[in-house]
């Protein structure tokens, strides 16, 4: 029988990305733009409490359960910025490609480590949810190359690589993402339930 799973994002790359990776499951993953999920104001300090807040609302909502995820990026040389805030940081430098000359210029002689977090919660009900979290380590480049994914991986380049997310196929990244594992987890854990 297949199971839907709403996942509590209007991001059709990460709709995507979740939907490879779960499919073989025999598990759908609908976007919360095809059930009018509303956006909550994401309050937590911590990734994990975003995701938290998400998941809880929207199995609220719904009364079904719901996946939900909170990501960003930490940048050593930016004393861990913009980790949580990673998508408000972008917006408060006019998007993207402005980001990037900002965070290229603020790393001129610091550390250009940076990882990637993904906390991904999955809700059944109010009191039944659990925790999954994956990470992604490597670098920052000095500029941004490539139009493959999202967000900021045309400015990070994985460890074990030397060109940018932004320049890695899909199937590569849906290997090795921060993404990635936490759902690989989550896989794991459904293919545990009847």
């Amino acid at each position: 029988m297949r199971r839907a799973i709403i996942f509590a994002t209007h991001n059709t790359h990460k709709v995507e990305e979740v939907s490879a990776i779960l499919s073989p499951l025999g598990v759908q993953i609908i976007g919360g733009d095809e059930c009018n999920l509303p956006d909550v104001e994401e309050t937590g300090k911590t990734f994990e409490e975003n995701a938290l807040i998400k998941a809880l609302a929207g199995v609220k909502f719904l009364g079904r359960p719901v996946l939900a995820e909170d990501a960003g990026l930490s940048i050593e040389g930016l004393d861990g910025a913009p980790g949580v805030y990673s998508a408000r940081f972008a917006q408060l430098h006019g998007g993207y490609p402005e980001t990037f000359e900002y965070i290229a210029g603020a790393l001129k002689d610091k550390s250009k480590k940076a990882y990637y977090t993904s906390v991904m919660v999955l809700a059944f009900s109010e009191t039944e949810y659990y925790v999954f979290k994956g990470y992604m380590h490597g670098q920052m480049a000095e500029s941004p190359s490539g139009t493959n994914g999202f967000g900021y991986d045309p400015m990070f380049i994985p460890d074990g690589f030397d060109m940018t997310l932004g320049n890695i196929d899909a199937e590569t990244k849906n290997k090795i993402s921060h993404r990635s594992k936490a759902i690989q987890q989550v896989y794991d854990f459904l293919a545990t339930r009847e």
